[in-house]
């Protein structure tokens, strides 16, 4: 998966292996002082769940973008001198410890950059289709965290308002 030669974004959703470093990399420019790089790994448990095999993504892969986009606009509306956007999700069989979703957001300043990548990763887990499925020693089922998709625009940051702060 190559990195964008224009432009301040990169979407992905993708089989393939995440590209965790290089979309940390990408992100780094001159004006930015700050990189958030967050990384969600697959892991031998769940709510109630014990002995995680493996997980199995599903998506409405023609519609993910498209929410990868209306985040990274809010993103960008709510914290303006955001820098660059990498919103990666992983789809297919994942073993443990792989990386299903990564977020990273560059901004001048540390606040910034630290509340943006949050939002982004919580918009992201609250309004893109994607669907996860749990495989442990004794069964298989859809996650636990299952909900209704919702506007990016509605998700709060993480000082609990719908606007974030400054950077």
């Amino acid at each position: 998966m190559e990195a964008p030669t224009d432009g301040d974004e990169w979407f992905a959703i993708t089989e393939l292996e995440l590209p965790v470093a290089a979309a940390y990399e990408w992100a780094v420019l001159p004006r930015c002082g700050a990189v958030v790089l967050f990384s969600g790994t697959v892991r031998d448990h769940a709510d109630g769940r014990e002995d995680v095999q493996y997980l199995t993504y599903e998506a409405y892969e023609e519609q993910v973008v498209p929410v990868f986009t209306s985040i990274a606009e809010e993103v960008r509306r709510r914290w303006p001198d955001t820098g660059r956007v990498v919103l990666h999700h992983r789809i297919g069989r994942l073993e443990l410890g792989e990386s299903s979703v990564i977020a990273v957001v560059s901004a001048p300043h540390r606040p910034g950059a630290f509340e943006a990548a949050r939002y982004a990763i919580d918009a992201l887990k609250e309004a893109a289709p994607i669907w996860k499925h749990e495989v442990w020693a004794d069964g298989a089922d859809w996650g636990t965290d299952a909900h209704d998709l919702v506007d990016p625009s509605t998700v709060a940051s993480a000082d609990g308002g719908p606007s974030g702060g400054s950077s």
